[in-house]
């Protein structure tokens, strides 16, 4: 008997071998795994998986907030917007957006109202815009301040109000204020009624036939017209002088 070596055709293949306590003992080598004894295999590594935001690019669009719930990105509309993702948008652009109530101030559908008139003033929104105006019994600048109105000052003389000022009576007449009623007359040489009164005439054809206008009256135009013993005969209102 000899003392050998018990390992040499003990371990199989990429395996080492130990003595220990006289026993051959086999363990794979590094990075192998299987049975010692008769084969050992390269381990196999499962791939080491990487971990993938699912936030990052967000898929919420724009106005949004992406939170990470379970591996999964849930999105919301940031705080003060409206809708729901990806369409989250503000309150408003425009005014027209808001009631006609109300202006749109900070992407916000608000009263315009505080802060916009000054003292003893009131508000009122038109059409998305404040108007400002002195409380009742108040006078002055309603966008700084109204100041109580003035008390009407003592001993007012009553103003009798003239009624032929000005005249209702129309041209060529004349008003006469009677127990404070104007009463209405054509001026002398004057024909017809208020408001038409007018001249007898103004041109012959208004006239008759046997007479002409002269100074806006209908006259025989032959006086003065013709020379020591002749006649006159009036002719389409135009005088005709003949010797007898």
């Amino acid at each position: 008997y000899k003392c050998q070596d018990p390992c040499p055709g003990t371990c199989g293949q990429n395996a080492e071998c130990q003595v220990v306590n006289h026993l051959p003992s086999c363990t794979c080598i590094s990075g192998y795994e299987g049975d010692p004894f008769r084969f050992c295999n390269i381990q196999q590594r499962e791939p080491i998986q990487q971990y993938a935001n699912p936030c990052q690019p967000s898929p919420c669009g724009p106005n949004s907030q992406c939170r990470e719930i379970n591996g999964q990105g849930v999105c919301s509309c940031l705080p003060t917007y409206i809708g729901s993702p990806p369409g989250c948008r503000p309150e408003c652009v425009t005014s027209s957006e808001c009631s006609l109530d109300k202006a749109c101030v900070n992407q916000k559908c608000v009263d315009p109202c505080p802060g916009t008139c000054g003292t003893n003033a009131r508000c009122n929104v038109n059409n998305h815009s404040p108007i400002c105006s002195c409380q009742s019994g108040y006078t002055g600048d309603p966008f700084t301040r109204c100041y109580p109105n003035p008390p009407p000052p003592k001993d007012t003389q009553i103003v009798v109000r003239d009624p032929c000022v000005p005249s209702p009576c129309g041209p060529n007449s004349q008003c006469r204020n009677i127990n404070g009623v104007p009463s209405c007359s054509c001026l002398v040489n004057y024909i017809g009624s208020p408001p038409n009164c007018r001249p007898e005439c103004t041109i012959n054809a208004e006239c008759p036939s046997s007479q002409a206008c002269m100074n806006e009256k209908c006259r025989d135009p032959c006086p003065g017209s013709c020379g020591v013993g002749a006649r006159c005969n009036v002719i389409n209102h135009t005088p005709i002088c003949t010797c007898e």
